[in-house]
């Protein structure tokens, strides 16, 4: 049985880093062409899906018949002036809107962003140090992959990257940490997507998602207060991710990305994540 450290208050937790991160956050929901707020449809594209025509899998109104395919080496945008290749996570002008295909061989998804950002920014708790820790991350009991719903609703293969222990309303709390790859495939981010006592009560019902972040040393800061909500918060146009396996926390984590209605309504009690 691996020997997990408690994760200490951390020294030299800086305020101003997270109102920072949140910042740029914001900017980045409000006016990304990739934002979630800009999100009309998230669909498998199987064997292909037809966009533009009323009576399409996606209508796009002021665009042509367009069709999206999965093939050996790439998924291809069809049109009648010729095809042209998506790079995984690479985004795809087509009149006022803009694509992305991600996900794994086999699994590809299509995403589809309008011109405008609908819906709400995000709001916060306001920061609080006591929710930030540094600590180390215990090696994984069972190294090995695991399929799961990334923030952007897109299914990735994940890696054990092990586990963190938090004091959290007077109880040690061991978390489960993935390695979740990035849009594109060429980097990866520890994650934790966590459940607690807010949940339905001031943030989303499904859970929140926080980046654990390695500092000098060879630790990991934990931050909760750059929590931030999956996209399904902001879009019914994504699938909400299930909660990891034993990642619930049995107290109010009263910090990061609040939820006052919008998203997609998750379940009262989702099945966890196996």
């Amino acid at each position: 049985m691996v020997s997990l450290l408690a994760v200490a208050a951390a020294p030299g937790w800086a305020q101003s880093g997270a109102e920072r991160d949140r910042a740029e956050y914001v900017r980045w929901l409000t006016s990304a062409p990739t934002s979630p707020l800009a999100a009309i449809a998230q669909q498998p594209i199987g064997a292909g899906l037809r966009l533009g025509p009323p009576d399409a899998d996606v209508p796009l109104k002021g665009t042509g018949a367009l069709r999206v395919v999965a093939r050996p080496g790439g998924v291809r945008l069809e049109s009648a002036a010729g095809t042209r290749l998506m790079p995984r996570g690479v985004p795809v002008r087509v009149g006022a809107f803009t694509l992305t295909a991600d996900g794994p061989p086999g699994r590809e998804v299509l995403t589809v962003f309008g011109p405008r950002h609908a819906g709400k920014p995000p709001a916060y708790y306001d920061v609080t140090p006591s929710f930030s820790y540094v600590g180390q991350l215990a090696p994984p009991e069972r190294p090995g992959l695991v399929r799961v719903l990334g923030m952007d609703g897109i299914e990735v293969e994940a890696a054990e990257a092990g586990t963190v222990v938090v004091p959290v309303g007077g109880r040690r709390v061991r978390l489960r940490v993935l390695r979740l790859p990035l849009p594109g495939g060429e980097e990866s981010e520890l994650e934790i997507f966590f459940r607690d006592e807010t949940n339905g009560r001031g943030t989303y019902p499904a859970g929140r998602f926080v980046s654990l972040l390695p500092v000098p040393g060879g630790r990991y800061r934990l931050d909760f207060n750059r929590a931030r909500n999956p996209f399904c918060a902001y879009s019914s146009a994504y699938p909400c991710p299930a909660p990891w396996r034993g990642n619930t926390i049995p107290a109010p984590v009263t910090a990061g990305e609040r939820y006052d209605g919008g998203g997609l309504t998750a379940p009262a009690a989702p099945t966890e994540a196996r």
